[in-house]
């Protein structure tokens, strides 16, 4: 064996034989080392002239860090594919077989490289609310218990309206500017998804929030959205907790 070779062996060995202090920092107690948690939403859909395209994807990600500084347990990225409804057109989005695809894929690595064995998913985005249908393939093939979490996406009321500008605020991703052109429907009827007549028909909760957001508009709210904030962070806790 080369010399290199021979230091790179030693290299391994010595990580392998490392005793890890899964007693130090701030833990809820050491076995939350075998959870992940893991960001879902998406990157790419128009929000208003108010909020970014990644708004759900941002707000996910925060609330799963948050969760995962809060508890300790292992903070694993955010996914970057997301699904949506065939009749809601405001973005770019994939199949939900893509989208598990992706996941299945980030567990078996954290599983092989971090050793988890089970993660709590923090979707901020409603087209992923399908992907329940895949979760028992997920499990089988990554060999990860899985958590889904909604809580983002069940509380913060229309899409791009009130709730999700309220938490932009608090994250500082909200163009304060553009909030009083935010409730034009006429131009972004993404907005409370008021342009999507298929989709409203479809939905009685759709329905509810286009009608809300065309009689009544839009606010912001930074007390509202920490409110929301701090829902999501300690539903997501519990499922940690529940796992660990």
């Amino acid at each position: 064996m080369t010399t290199s070779g021979n230091l790179k062996y030693k290299k391994q060995e010595a990580i392998k034989m490392a005793k890890l202090r899964l007693d130090a920092g701030r833990i809820r107690n050491p076995r939350v080392h075998k959870v992940g948690v893991l960001a879902l939403g998406s990157h790419l859909e128009n929000h208003g002239p108010a909020l970014p395209i990644d708004t759900d994807s941002k707000i996910a990600s925060y609330i799963a860090l948050t969760a995962s500084l809060n508890s300790g347990c292992r903070f694993l990225g955010v996914v970057f594919p997301a699904h949506e409804l065939p009749t809601i057109d405001h973005g770019i989005h994939n199949e939900l077989k893509d989208v598990a695809y992706e996941i299945t894929r980030t567990l078996r690595s954290a599983k092989l490289y971090l050793n988890i064995d089970s993660c709590v998913i923090v979707n901020g985005h409603g087209g992923n609310l399908p992907l329940y249908q895949c979760l028992e393939l997920m499990e089988e093939k990554s060999e990860v218990l899985i958590q889904i979490n909604n809580s983002i996406v069940e509380n913060e009321g229309p899409h791009a309206s009130s709730g999700e500008l309220s938490m932009g605020k608090v994250l500082g991703i909200l163009d304060e500017s553009k909030v009083d052109i935010q409730a034009d429907t006429n131009i972004y009827g993404e907005v409370g998804l008021s342009m999507f007549k298929q989709a409203r028909k479809d939905d009685a909760g759709i329905e509810i929030g286009a009608k809300d957001v065309e009689e009544n508009g839009v606010y912001v709210d930074d007390v509202y959205g920490q409110q929301l904030i701090n829902l999501a962070v300690n539903s997501v806790l519990f499922d940690i907790e529940k796992l660990s």
